[in-house]
């Protein structure tokens, strides 16, 4: 039997309970396509997974990795990749193992100029910060977009897209070295999250168009003050830790959005969505304004640390496991 290594979760206590391990080789159904996997990003999800708190919920053991880059083994005759093909990914499951297999709805050509460490920072983040922006948020060009969490992998990739869809940025960070790769993303602006509030109606009197929260906690009162009239909040998750409760009459008194973003419930009913995202993307990938900003680069072997950086909020920009 052929066998590939893989992470296993073999019980539900967090990033350190994680083993590598050899288990059967993937093998791809009759209209799936075969990965052979060189990077996989890792998700604030994955770690939630480590410990029984995502929303999906595998029997263990089970191989987290929700998105990876890399090269078709095989693919079924009518798809739209081949094997041979460089590619991206979006799994939702399996990914951190050395070959997985995936549907054709969630596999992305990938042009040469892009590096795999790179893709595989690209379809979690970017698609549903797309999704967030440009749909639920309605984001124009000319707007004013204040991110939370900047430093992050959601939050670098709201920076980029929000200013390669015309928008100004004001990126919130909580120090000095999370300011640089804010900056480096393309954040017009950086405060601190310590009283970011009275930072940003400095820099923007008459408030922001959008917040983009995958923050919470206790943030979000001070973010809904940071709107304009008719501005939207968007809310994506939780890395605080805590679900924040609203005082709703804020909503009216103002008449801002508080506008839900969930990506992954969208595209589940409706998946040929995601290959019209990214080819809605895609020219800004090759144009190079939309650039994953990649942190650490971690061996499949390390993945426990790999998770570890992002549970202990230490992470900087993308944090990757590289298979090859």
């Amino acid at each position: 039997m052929w066998t590939m290594r893989a992470v296993h979760v073999t019980t539900l206590d967090g990033p350190d309970a994680i083993d590598i391990v050899d288990v059967a080789d993937a093998k791809a159904a009759e209209n799936q396509i075969l990965i052979e996997v060189h990077a996989a990003g890792v998700t604030f999800p994955d770690v939630l997974q480590t410990r029984g708190l995502y929303q999906l919920k595998p029997p263990l053991p089970f191989t987290p990795g929700s998105e990876i880059a890399g090269v078709v083994v095989a693919a079924p005759e009518a798809a739209h990749v081949k094997a041979g093909d460089r590619v991206a990914a979006f799994p939702g499951l399996g990914g951190f193992a050395e070959r997985v297999a995936a549907d054709p709805a969630v596999v992305f050509p990938l042009p040469d100029t892009i590096s795999f460490e790179v893709a595989a920072g690209i379809p979690m983040n970017y698609l549903t910060v797309h999704f967030a922006l440009l749909r639920r948020g309605r984001l124009q060009s000319g707007e004013t977009v204040l991110v939370h969490g900047a430093a992050g992998g959601i939050g670098t990739a709201a920076i980029q897209v929000a200013k390669a869809f015309g928008a100004t940025v004001v990126a919130v960070v909580s120090s000095d070295s999370k300011e640089t790769v804010a900056r480096d993303a393309g954040a017009d602006h950086v405060v601190r999250a310590q009283g970011f509030k009275d930072a940003v109606k400095s820099l923007v009197p008459h408030g922001v168009d959008i917040v983009v929260d995958p923050v919470g906690g206790d943030r979000m009162t001070d973010s809904l003050r940071c709107l304009r009239p008719e501005g939207r909040h968007l809310v994506i998750g939780f890395t605080a830790g805590e679900i924040p409760t609203v005082r709703v009459n804020r909503l009216l008194l103002n008449n801002i959005d508080l506008v839900g973003v969930g990506w992954g419930a969208f595209w589940m009913s409706s998946p040929g969505y995601l290959q019209v995202q990214w080819r809605e993307l895609e020219p800004h990938f090759v144009s190079g304004a939309l650039a994953p900003v990649v942190g650490d680069v971690i061996p499949l072997q390390q993945a426990a640390d790999a998770l570890r950086l992002l549970d202990e909020r230490k992470a900087t920009g993308k944090v990757v496991l590289a298979l090859k």
